[in-house]
């Protein structure tokens, strides 16, 4: 099986960690974790606001690997406070308002740059 690894995408402030923004392993697409960073680094923002940008950038690599928003099966979600879940069910509510992907949430002891949310998933071609 041969692996394809996404390292620059449009749109997507580079990493200062040494990863991938994303590895295509047959007809799966697997998209590291994304904080609410932008060209001039991490904003911090209310849960929804870094929820959407994550979510945004998620998007964004999966387009870039050939993979549509609805095409995403897995999401897992890190927190930096579990009591923003109810912020970001209403986002995930509402980019997902049909066939909604499995989830795993967390409560994480820190997250990079002191952010609120982490996204990451998984993207898996239907079967025909």
């Amino acid at each position: 099986m041969t692996h394809r690894f996404i390292v620059d995408v449009p749109g997507v402030p580079a990493s200062p960690s040494p990863i991938s923004n994303a590895v295509i392993a047959g007809g799966t697409c697997h998209i590291s974790g994304q904080l609410a960073v932008y060209d001039d680094g991490y904003r911090a923002g209310s849960a929804t606001e870094e929820a959407e940008r994550a979510f945004e950038l998620v998007f964004r690599i999966a387009a870039h690997c050939g993979f549509a928003r609805e095409e995403i099966v897995y999401v897992d979600i890190a927190f930096s406070n579990l009591d923003d879940v109810g912020e970001v069910n209403a986002v995930y509510g509402r980019l997902f308002p049909v066939n909604r992907p499995a989830r795993t949430i967390y409560q994480a002891a820190r997250l990079p740059f002191g952010g609120k949310v982490k996204v990451q998933a998984v993207a898996m071609r239907a079967s025909e």
